[in-house]
């Protein structure tokens, strides 16, 4: 899969010969740098992208149908139905007029079509199941009255509301205190072996990676540079730009080390090339 500008003008991609295959039931984690290219690989798998970029070439699969063919009313039931997505600053993608119950309710009505009151009884059960302490009450509660914590709860809530095949979860613990952080990952890893759910989780923090993630796809300046299961890739990188980002995670300083740094891959858009893009 290539991504580029929408610009017929443009040759540079923003993503480039990207190939990433995902099991039922599995975690992987695509892990890099701010810029890299993470986001708008997943935008392109429910067709989000904004639209100064488009899909130049390749495929979109998902339950052996092809994405890139699908009818406005298909990917309309995909979003949300088949793929949930859990996008970044839950607080600021909650709507603040409206009540968070009435917005996880709004997946069960759109993909479900339960009647009311069976709409509300699951919308309490969801918030009890992500760990919302009294549902019934925070129910009614406004965006404004939510911890980050418990915004990424009902983020997780309204995702998992139709039963996806997938769920993509964008940085699901940024911003968020470490005891918070772990919750979310528990949460995550049980709704996984429960729902036999598939996660793409999109990071670029390798402590979230270890203790969740089964695969590790790690992307640099718009192009997967190594794969490979979870353990094989912290402990044994084969690729330097790996290596470095390994060597800029607190699982490899200590406390009297200074932070290594390497060059930003943050891509503005790369034009055609072969060879390593971290160090050509």
């Amino acid at each position: 899969l290539s991504i580029g500008f929408a610009s017929e003008e443009s040759k540079k991609q923003v993503v480039e010969d990207l190939e990433l295959t995902i099991g039922r039931g599995e975690i992987v984690a695509l892990v890099g740098e701010s810029g890299s290219g993470k986001t708008m690989t997943a935008l392109s798998l429910i067709r989000l992208l904004p639209h100064v970029f488009d899909i130049k070439e390749g495929s979109i699969k998902f339950d052996g149908k092809e994405v890139r063919d699908m009818t406005a009313p298909q990917i309309n039931e995909l979003r949300g139905g088949r793929i949930g997505m859990i996008f970044q600053q839950p607080q600021s993608m909650l709507d603040p007029s409206a009540t968070v119950g009435s917005q996880v309710a709004e997946s069960l009505t759109v993909h479900r079509r339960l009647d009311k009151q069976a709409t509300k009884a699951r919308v309490i059960e969801l918030l009890g199941e992500v760990g919302i302490p009294e549902p019934v009450e925070r129910s009614r509660n406004y965006a404004h009255q939510m911890s980050g914590g418990m915004a990424q709860r009902v983020m997780i809530a309204a995702a998992l509301s139709a039963d996806p095949h997938l769920l993509i979860a964008d940085e699901p613990t940024t911003a968020l205190d470490v005891t918070v952080q772990t919750q979310i990952l528990k949460l995550l890893e049980r709704e996984r072996r429960e729902r036999e759910l598939a996660i793409l989780l999109i990071t670029h923090d390798l402590t979230v990676v270890s203790s969740l993630a089964d695969r590790v796809v790690v992307m640099y300046a718009g192009r997967i540079v190594e794969e490979g299961p979870t353990r094989n890739i912290l402990s044994k990188p084969r690729q330097p730009y790996t290596q470095a980002l390994l060597r800029c995670s607190l699982l490899e300083t200590d406390d009297e080390q200074a932070l290594y740094t390497i060059p930003s891959g943050e891509n503005p858009g790369i034009e055609t090339t072969s060879g390593c893009t971290f160090l050509p």
